[in-house]
């Protein structure tokens, strides 16, 4: 009863502070108004959006065209907001724009964490485990720059009582088949060491066999492990799951019989990727490809089903296990849950300037960017077959492409106690805010909690 009525007095306490920060986002909003307002020059003040916009379509010349072109876009990039910034300075209107700008900052700040507080996380549902008795664990002695060896991961993981496999990079490892060799010599549980794609092919494995499946966060960014909520920065600590781990279940995406953990790219990056000269050079690789992918004269035409929903010839396309709280095209965002049984899907087309400049001012709610839930999805292309990149890795798929996601098919083992996955702030819905703000929004309850932990 007593926890009962914590819990309560919790949620009420969550609902107040959600409302006086959503007050407090309007207040901050009305500062806007008046320091645009005392300035006495809306013209100059509103050519600050007007810089952003022609920076974000500098940008596009700069990416989509060769030649002068690009040199013009470029320099357009810099030098309007730049142009802004000494216009403000010379007029005397730079103290009413900083001050507008700072208003604006904290206005953001503080409706997020107000909607936030409408959905704060809740622990996801797990299970105390007894430790596992004979863990193998496949390890990418290059993965990161070396954090298997930098970390002393193999030393800390025998002394723990596992088996150790370090794959042998110079004769092309197939992982799969390792786990299932490691399998049949009786491990009761598998876990990788290494990238996003590594850890996809592994638990792929664990998933077919119903055995746990652990991840150390040895890799370069780790998407997979920050959204289990490990400790990016301390792949050693993820070896607590081995001896004081709890089991949680997360779905597991599929992509043509092939398992993913994160995301499943077509069109320009995945088309990118393939190329020989990619590894050694990205920014030179991607600004070659990248005029010829942009106005459709090479790469695959792409067209996609997301259940029910027609994508025509997005220029990337991105599918993810689980969605990604922001519609970022680049998957930089986080999942808020990877046990919510859907796919995410985000689908970009950028066609001329105009359109780069609106994404600049508008960002995800820009025309070009579709962003949606699915259960399945399904791509087409005008070639016999697609370029794909799983969990970061090139391929080449017959289509049409296939994506699911099978729900609850992985048993996860992570350390009991662990950092948890880092929020990222929902985007500004002001209607929400204002009817916070006026007492007229539900607030928290248990049934709307987001789920954060898995």
């Amino acid at each position: 009863m007593n926890a009962t009525r914590a819990k309560d007095q919790a949620v009420r306490a969550a609902g107040t502070e959600a409302r006086n920060l959503a007050r407090l986002a309007l207040l901050c909003l009305a500062g806007v108004v008046v320091a645009v307002v005392a300035a006495g020059q809306w013209l100059l003040l509103l050519l600050g959006l007007a810089g952003l916009g022609l920076a974000g379509a500098g940008i596009w010349w700069a990416v989509a065209h060769r030649g002068v072109a690009r040199a013009c876009g470029a320099l357009l990039a810099l030098a309007a907001p730049v142009a802004v910034l000494v216009l403000y300075a010379v007029s005397g209107l730079w103290p009413y724009a900083a001050a507008a700008l700072a208003l604006w900052g904290a206005a953001l700040a503080s409706a997020r964490s107000a909607l936030r507080r409408l959905r704060a996380p809740r622990a996801g549902r797990s299970r105390s485990v007894r430790p596992p008795r004979r863990p193998v664990l496949i390890m990418n002695p290059r993965s990161g720059g070396g954090k298997v060896g930098a970390h002393g991961l193999v030393e800390r993981a025998e002394a723990l009582g596992a088996r150790v496999i370090l794959l042998d990079l110079d004769n092309d490892p197939d992982p799969a088949a390792l786990a299932r060799k490691a399998l049949a010599d009786g491990a009761d549980l598998l876990g990788v060491a290494g990238g996003d794609g590594t850890q996809a092919l592994v638990a792929g494995v664990a998933a077919e066999h119903g055995v746990p499946f652990m991840v150390l966060s040895a890799g370069t960014r780790n998407h997979f492990a920050m959204d289990l909520g490990l400790d990016r920065d301390n792949p050693v600590s993820g070896l607590d799951a081995l001896k004081d781990g709890v089991e949680i279940r997360v779905d597991l995406g599929d992509v043509a019989g092939r398992p993913f953990v994160n995301t499943v790219s077509f069109g320009t990056y995945a088309e990118i990727v393939q190329s020989p000269e990619y590894r050694d050079a990205k920014a030179v690789t991607a600004l070659d490809r990248l005029p010829d992918l942009l106005a459709g004269g090479a790469g695959a035409r792409l067209s996609a089903r997301a259940d029910e929903q027609q994508l025509e010839a997005p220029q990337a396309l991105l599918v993810s296990n689980n969605p990604y709280i922001l519609a970022d095209p680049l998957g930089v965002g986080r999942r808020s849950r990877l046990d919510g049984g859907e796919l995410g899907v985000i689908a970009v087309r950028i066609e001329h300037a105009a359109q780069a400049a609106e994404l600049a001012l508008r960002g995800e709610r820009a025309s070009g960017i579709t962003a949606l839930v699915s259960r399945r999805v399904t791509v087409e292309a005008d070639t016999e077959s697609i370029p794909v990149a799983v969990d970061g890795e090139a391929l080449m798929l017959p289509q049409p492409v296939v994506c699911t996601v099978r729900p609850g098919a992985l048993r996860m083992r992570v350390p009991k106690h662990r950092p948890g996955a880092p929020y990222t702030a929902p985007s500004v819905d002001w209607r929400r805010v204002v009817r916070l703000a006026l007492g007229r929004a539900p607030l928290p309850t248990d049934k709307n909690q987001e789920q954060n932990d898995a």
